[in-house]
């Protein structure tokens, strides 16, 4: 019998989403699988309108919004107690083609060493254009980091997105689990980071393919998340930069004077909160 594969959809107020999501689920070639969908403290009505469409996935309330790191870390707990091989974190706002699982676990059993593995990510709305091949890279002198738009090596890949991310459970266990202390952005990044210290390696699959939709948790371009993004990133380059303050700084000062230069004012307020949040939070 093949590994067997959990996939942890996270969902908060979005059933519209993740109902599309756990649909192409269904059609997944890969049989020895199980989903567990992980609510998020939804206000709305999603626990009982998922619950009622699809009986045969596990359902696990958090009870209030542990955020992105928070929410998936319950799922994974979850699936390491069930006896999870691999763990399939993969966002809300996405549809799957029915050979994306298959070939991620394909592409980590080719080598033991390969800790997690991303997908082929195409935009929702633009299904033949890449939104990132797997996942990114970060400048840790500039503060700055980015997305693969096309095919690169794997070896050339210093993070995989949290949107799709097969990670496999002795990875897990040797580097535990995602940092709550991220409550959005860069908490894939930090797990890669400390995959890679740990002597792991990162993997794409290719023929893993996935449609998103992007930026559903607090809305596309939200004043709440250019601050969440900024606090991530000043514990990210605390955690991870030669010089921490110098590269935050750096990347903060260029995000900041854009969004001053176009008079922005609510949105470069919202950045300087996310600073003083995560410092105020580490001391």
């Amino acid at each position: 019998m093949r590994d067997k594969a959990y996939i942890i959809v996270l969902n908060w107020n979005g059933w519209e989403d993740t109902s599309r999501c756990l649909s192409s689920l269904q059609q997944l070639d890969y049989e020895n699988h199980r989903v567990i969908m992980v609510d998020n403290g939804s206000t709305d009505d999603s626990v009982a309108r998922i619950r009622e469409a699809f009986p045969a996935v596990k359902l696990v309330e958090t009870g209030r919004n542990l955020g992105f790191a928070g929410g998936c870390n319950v799922g994974i707990r979850q699936a390491l107690a069930e006896g999870a091989d691999f763990i399939w974190l993969l966002n809300n706002d996405t549809i799957v083609d029915p050979g994306a699982l298959r070939a991620m676990v394909d592409k980590a059993g080719r080598n033991p060493r390969v800790g997690a593995v991303g997908s082929a990510i195409y935009f929702m709305d633009e299904p033949h254009r890449m939104q990132e091949w797997g996942g990114g890279y970060v400048n840790l002198w500039l503060g700055r980091s980015g997305h693969f738009l096309q095919p690169v090596p794997d070896q050339r890949i210093p993070f995989l997105t949290g949107a799709s991310l097969l990670i496999s459970r002795r990875a897990i266990e040797a580097v535990g689990m995602l940092d709550e202390g991220f409550f959005m952005y860069w908490e894939d990044a930090d797990f890669c980071f400390r995959l890679r210290r740990a002597g792991w390696l990162l993997a794409v699959a290719g023929k893993s393919r996935v449609w998103h939709k992007g930026a559903t948790f607090v809305g596309k371009g939200s004043v709440s998340s250019y601050r969440y993004f900024n606090a991530s990133a000043l514990r990210f380059f605390k955690k991870h930069a030669p010089v921490p303050l110098f590269s935050f700084w750096i990347g903060f000062g260029m995000r900041l004077a854009k969004r001053l230069i176009s008079a922005d004012w609510e949105r470069a307020s919202a950045i300087w909160a996310g600073m003083k949040q995560e410092r105020v939070a580490r001391g």
